[in-house]
């Protein structure tokens, strides 16, 4: 039946006056105009709000995503300056540790150079005290065996023994009192 209608329509505007590019025939512009709207009718009632919908539904979620990256955001920086706060912290407490350990060292130092100059003088005034005591062990020793040398010869020299003690004695002191006084005379 279109098909008829349209071959009536052809016929018809045929007969009358060739149509006109610029006006189309008056049955185009009327089916043309109902396609139009009720292409209009179901962009309106059916695509667009559903258009819509998905718009702000996506519109909500790019919202929401932004709120949720400044809120990382922010989160981050917190933990960046909670981050850069226990480093300098960590830092000074290196710091006062390296410190700490530099005092406690030179102290250590100290006392064991204070011990060891202690020991040293003790072992110095040991082997003071002893050397003292040898020397006056050896001078004990050296003034009876000079004496008893010094008899012997003085008694070769006169001829005679000397057998009495107390002369004998008396004879060496004074000698070794002339042989020290005469050494503090040369020095």
């Amino acid at each position: 039946m279109l098909n008829a209608l349209v071959t009536f329509a052809a016929e018809e505007g045929h007969a009358e006056t060739p149509p006109s590019p610029l006006f189309p025939a008056v049955y185009d512009i009327i089916w043309s105009g109902l396609c139009f709207l009720v292409i209009l009718f179901v962009v309106i009632k059916i695509a667009l709000p559903k258009l819509t919908a998905m718009l702000d539904a996506r519109s909500a979620a790019i919202e929401g995503n932004i709120a949720k990256a400044d809120e990382a955001q922010r989160q981050a920086e917190a933990a960046l300056e909670e981050y850069t706060k226990q480093l300098a912290d960590a830092r000074k407490e290196a710091g006062d540790i390296r410190e700490a350990a530099r005092e406690d060292g030179k102290r250590i130092v100290a006392e064991a150079k204070a011990n060891a100059a202690t020991e040293a003088e003790r072992i110095t005034a040991t082997a003071h005290t002893q050397i003292e005591a040898e020397r006056q062990s050896a001078l004990v020793t050296l003034r009876s065996e000079v004496g008893a040398l010094a008899i012997d010869l003085a008694g070769n020299v006169i001829g005679e023994t000397l057998s009495d003690d107390q002369k004998a004695s008396a004879v060496v002191d004074r000698f070794l009192a002339d042989l020290e006084a005469s050494e503090k005379a040369v020095k």
